[in-house]
């Protein structure tokens, strides 16, 4: 079992940020050729890292915490009314669990995803290369959560598997217009909760909400959270 005092750490120097226009940034790495256990890796993510390919990795900019770590404590969470009708728009959907991959299926839903919906993004133009490197390739206990129309892969969830909770990694599906009624992003959380509660799991992380960023609004609609904040994780309602 490793143990976080014998991992290395790097920082970045200055870069742009991807969530604050006109803001730099700082980020500290877990140095990637370190051999980070389950435990350990869940130990991180206690911690505000995330993970990004082989990279585990948090904000560690010196005059901005506009970066906070959220995630949804079971115990609290209560379904509402719109994620009711999202689940119930979604029953006829199947789901496939399977370890990440590669296929030419999957690269074509995540570039459609991409080029309509963050098209003005730091994933933009999305690649093969960029797919494996950011979603396929991964030291940690990952899986593909596949969401089936009939035989239509319409939405993937990436997931990863902590010792207290699941991580939601990355969602990406159909942006068609025809599919826009079912709120595939909100399902794929919702669809996690449910994961989580099955394997008793008290808690789903949905990384970094960022009040200034429009994108990660919807992060508050599944209140309550937990910030994490100062080093503690505070429920807020």
């Amino acid at each position: 079992m490793t143990d976080l005092k014998e991992l290395h750490f790097f920082a970045t120097p200055e870069h742009d940020c991807s969530y604050i226009e006109g803001y730099k940034a700082k980020t500290l790495f877990v140095d990637p050729q370190s051999d980070v256990s389950d435990s350990a890796y869940s130990q991180l993510s206690d911690l505000g890292f995330r993970r990004s390919g082989k990279h585990i990795y948090r904000p560690h900019c010196d005059h901005c915490q506009a970066c906070i770590s959220v995630r949804i404590p079971l115990i609290h969470f209560k379904s509402s009314k719109s994620h009711r009708r999202i689940i119930n728009k979604n029953k006829d959907l199947r789901i496939e669990i399977k370890d990440p991959y590669y296929s030419d299926e999957l690269f074509k839903l995540y570039q459609r995803y991409i080029n309509e919906r963050h098209h003005d993004g730091d994933m933009f133009p999305p690649s093969e290369e960029q797919f494996v490197g950011f979603l396929v390739e991964s030291n940690q206990t990952s899986e593909f959560v596949e969401f089936y129309l009939e035989d239509q892969l319409i939405a993937v969830a990436v997931v990863d598997v902590l010792q207290q909770g699941l991580s939601a990694t990355y969602t990406f599906y159909d942006p068609s217009e025809a599919l826009n009624k079912r709120s595939l992003g909100s399902y794929a959380i919702l669809w996690q909760l449910q994961a989580c509660k099955s394997r008793q799991l008290p808690y789903l992380y949905l990384g970094y909400w960022v009040q200034a960023c429009r994108k990660m609004s919807y992060k508050v609609n599944y209140r309550p959270l937990e910030f994490l904040i100062d080093g503690r994780w505070i429920l807020i309602r």
